[in-house]
Formats: structure tokens, sequence, C-alpha cells
């Protein structure tokens, strides 16, 4: 009886795996029988190269050039900030923290994660916004800047939580055998502990911007939805989320527009499978 049982739940187990891999199969299936029409139309160098974004006009243009930097830049901003803090306090958690400090600090990391992206968007309208129209002096809040502070919050719990367990992955021996030997403390951290967690400290940041790329209301509400090429990261952007969550309400079924957004999910799916392949190498990495 035991085997049968165990046998029933190794095969439910795969089951769930294949269901979870053919589901995938089917979205990017339908996403690309939705998105390639919009190729009879305009040729996928014009699509990805294109800097003008008007799908409504006569005739239409659809260069998404703009829209993918808008995602790049606030990408590379929310990196920037996110990485360093994140990293830092995964450190501070997992090597220097007292029990007490830990728990209450763990305990926020995940109250923060928690916290939908749309409040999220709401509170950096009325709070993050004009405190950069005011520091920078600009005509609107509502930036690029804007958009990388406010994501960088939102990737540092997947950044802090993942390198935390990385570091905790470590054997002890290497901590122990480094003290032996007459390292300090921060020798320790520096110089055995990252660099033998840095396979999970590295999928850790690729997960993290996985999640800036996939963001779609926050950024929306706070960069300025602004189908332009960015000149600034203190200019107002628009990403390939937001183009999607903003259109695809309006866009009538069939239309070439229709197809556009459909086409730019595809690019985002290509986007976020590759970071999410790239964040699994490093994960199951080996030295």
């Amino acid at each position: 009886m035991r085997k049968f049982k165990e046998f029933i739940i190794e095969k439910l187990v795969l089951i769930c795996g294949l269901a979870s891999i053919f589901f995938v199969a089917l979205i990017f299936l339908f996403l690309l029988k939705e998105g390639l029409a919009v190729f009879k139309t305009v040729s996928p160098f014009k699509f990805l190269f294109g800097q003008s974004w008007y799908p409504i006009s006569e005739p239409a243009q659809l260069g998404i050039l703009p829209l993918i930097l808008g995602s790049l830049l606030v990408t590379v901003g929310a990196a920037i900030i996110s990485i360093p803090i994140g990293v830092g306090c995964a450190i501070y958690i997992a090597e220097i923290a007292p029990l007490k400090i830990k728990e209450t600090l763990k305990a926020g990391i995940e109250l923060l994660a928690a916290i939908p992206s749309v409040v999220l968007g709401f509170i950096g309208m009325i709070t993050l916004v004009p405190l950069v129209k005011n520091i920078f002096h600009l005509p609107t809040g509502l930036t690029a800047v804007s958009g990388s502070i406010m994501l960088a919050f939102m990737a540092m719990p997947t950044i802090v939580s993942i390198a935390e367990d990385a570091l905790y992955s470590v054997p002890r021996t290497y901590k122990e055998g480094a003290l032996a030997l007459g390292a300090t403390h921060w020798q320790v951290i520096w110089r055995v502990m990252l660099p033998a967690a840095s396979s999970g400290i590295l999928a850790a940041v690729m997960l993290g911007i996985g999640r800036v790329i996939g963001e779609t209301m926050a950024v929306m509400m706070i960069t300025g939805n602004a189908a332009v090429m960015p000149n600034s990261i203190l200019a107002p952007v628009r990403t390939l989320t937001a183009t999607i969550a903003a259109e695809m309400g309006e866009a009538v079924v069939g239309a070439e527009h229709y197809f556009a957004l459909f086409a730019i999910g595809i690019v985002l799916f290509i986007i976020s499978f590759a970071i999410n392949v790239t964040a699994d190498m490093f994960l199951h990495k080996r030295e």
C-alpha cells in the first residue's frame, strides 16, 4: 500500500509539472497566433526598431523601439538601486543581524512583497512624483527615475529573500575554517561567503530584474506614459507592459493595432523567458 501511494503521488507531481509546461507552451502559441499577423503589414525590423508608435494614425506607425528603450531605462535604473541595497540587506540578515532584528527585518521584507503593485503606484503618485519634480525642477515628476525608484522597492524583496537563502546554503565549515585561519568576520563574508553563494545571488538579481520587467500598474501610473524616444532618465517614458495594459481595451479585435499589441506580448515573453532561464542556470551552477 505504501508503494502504491508513493507511485500515485509521484505521478501526480509529474502530471502537475508537465501541465505547467503545457500551459506555458499554449500561452506562447496563442501569442504567436495573434501576434505574428502584424508582420503581414509591417516588417519585423521596422516593428522592433521603428521610432514612432502611432497605432491608430493613417497609416499606422508601429515602431516599438521607444517602448523597448523605456522598459530598458526603467529596468536599469531599478537594478542600480535595488541590487546593492538588496544584496547588502541579505548579507546583514544572514550574517550580521541579531536574532530579534533578523526576524523583524524578514517580516518587513515579506510584508513589502505582499503590497499590491497598484497600491505602490498610488503611493508613488502621491509622494514620490511631487518629490522628484521639486528636487530636479522638472515640469512633471512622472518620469523614468520615478518608475525606477518605485520598481526598485518591488524588486528588493525577491533579491533579499533568494540571496539570503543562498548565503544560508553555504556550508558552515567554510566559515568556521576561515575564522580558524585568522580571518575577520568581514573577510569571511567578502572572501568566502559571497564567492560561495555567488550563483544564488546572481539568480536572485536576475529574478528581481524579471519582476521589474514584467511590472505593469506601477510603471503605468508614475512614468508618464509618453511613447516617444527617451533622451534622459528625467523624461517621461512608456514601457512595453504599460502599452499593452493601456491600449488593449481600446484596440479593435482583428485590427492591425490589436495584432501589434500581441506582438509586444511575444517580445515580453521572450525577454522574461530568457531572464528566467539565465537565473535558473546560475541557480544550479556548481563550481
